[in-house]
């Protein structure tokens, strides 16, 4: 494995933070908005929401803009600062590391499914938005394709982006900067029942980070990772 050159970035902690404050704050705004709506509904009748479910991704959407704002401002820009052109490479180490995220997610979901049977009962985000969509739409299908490219952009430029070139900066081990990017992103997704299985996942999407030097290796990984939710988001909706 080559060793990447560190992209020594000062601004990247506040690009970090800035991302994740402008995503807390905005959940918060967006729960006070849709509150009486989200609260409750019959699952053999439900609602049908349209548009006013990509409020639910808007909160995701600022996770990068605290990354891309600062690296324009104090960086030499997010291709730079980030490698967000990928390479030839980028795409083979990514979906390298993607498929054994999957592979990764179905393992640990498996062990954790003998050793507690009720996590299967575990109420899944995206089954709730394919109820809320009133089936295949439009708004669905933005919804799906939102989860298979927007959130692993969003995602990978808090995590693997502002925060390892952060940590770099300071001169962290690689392997160390590896499993505290995983930690944030498994806690970021705020699943309990998930976090083992994110984290795993995590550390292997942060593998084509670590392999490449580069962002877009990792992105590149999450939207395989993301593939499948996706699909599962669309076609399973009746």
């Amino acid at each position: 494995m080559e060793e990447p050159t560190p992209v020594r970035a000062h601004w990247a902690f506040a690009a970090f933070f800035s991302g994740l404050a402008g995503y807390y704050l905005c959940t918060l705004a967006v729960t006070a908005l849709t509150a009486d709506r989200f609260d409750s509904f019959d699952v053999s009748d439900p609602p049908v929401l349209g548009p006013l479910l990509l409020l639910l991704f808007l909160p995701n959407l600022l996770l990068g803009a605290g990354p891309l704002t600062l690296s324009h401002l104090k960086g030499n820009g997010p291709s730079s600062d980030y490698g967000l052109k990928p390479t030839w490479r980028d795409v083979k180490v990514g979906l390298a590391c993607g498929g054994l995220s999957l592979l990764l997610a179905w393992i640990v979901g498996v062990l954790l499914l003998s050793i507690r049977r009720d996590t299967a009962d575990a109420t899944s985000a995206l089954e709730d938005i394919g109820l809320l969509s009133g089936g295949k739409s439009v708004w669905l299908a933005v919804a799906a394709l939102f989860v298979f490219l927007g959130a692993p952009l969003t995602e990978e430029l808090l995590t693997r982006g502002a925060l390892w070139n952060a940590l770099e900066h300071h001169r962290i081990p690689r392997l160390t900067i590896l499993a505290l990017t995983a930690l944030i992103f498994a806690f970021l997704h705020e699943e309990s029942w998930r976090t083992i299985g994110l984290f795993a996942q995590g550390m292997a999407i942060g593998t084509a980070r670590m392999i490449t030097g580069r962002t877009s290796s990792s992105i590149v990984a999450h939207a395989t990772n993301n593939l499948l939710p996706a699909v599962y988001l669309y076609v399973g909706a009746s």
